[in-house]
């Protein structure tokens, strides 16, 4: 007889419980300018990393970058060896997930400074 209300009350507890979690578990989709901010966040990080800045060189980049000033600071920083131009524009090419001809023709003028 007692293990009755027992069950009762734990099957309540578990019904209110899935029902919190499933109104909690709605995954938010970002808006477009959100998403934009996102993948400038990945492509500044990406060449701020093939570059290995870091301390205040880094934050002054991430700065710049993320405020849409990055070609100037590209320009002024570009990478001195044809090595470190080669890795900064395959990170660049791997994160907006370029292949084939669009990334043959973005490599090319990546390495050639344009």
């Amino acid at each position: 007889m007692r293990l009755f209300p027992t069950l009762l009350a734990s099957a309540a507890l578990l019904g209110l419980s899935g029902a919190c979690s499933a109104s909690f578990a709605q995954p938010s989709v970002p808006s477009s300018a959100q998403a934009a901010q996102q993948q400038r966040m990945k492509d500044c990080n990406a060449t701020a990393k093939t570059r290995s800045l870091a301390g205040d060189g880094r934050k002054q980049f991430m700065s710049a970058c993320l405020s849409g000033k990055a070609d100037s600071v590209q320009s002024a920083a570009a990478p001195a060896t044809q090595q470190d131009r080669m890795r900064s524009c395959n990170a660049e090419a791997g994160t907006k997930k370029l292949a084939g001809d669009q990334r043959r023709s973005f490599m090319s003028a990546c390495l050639s400074g344009h």
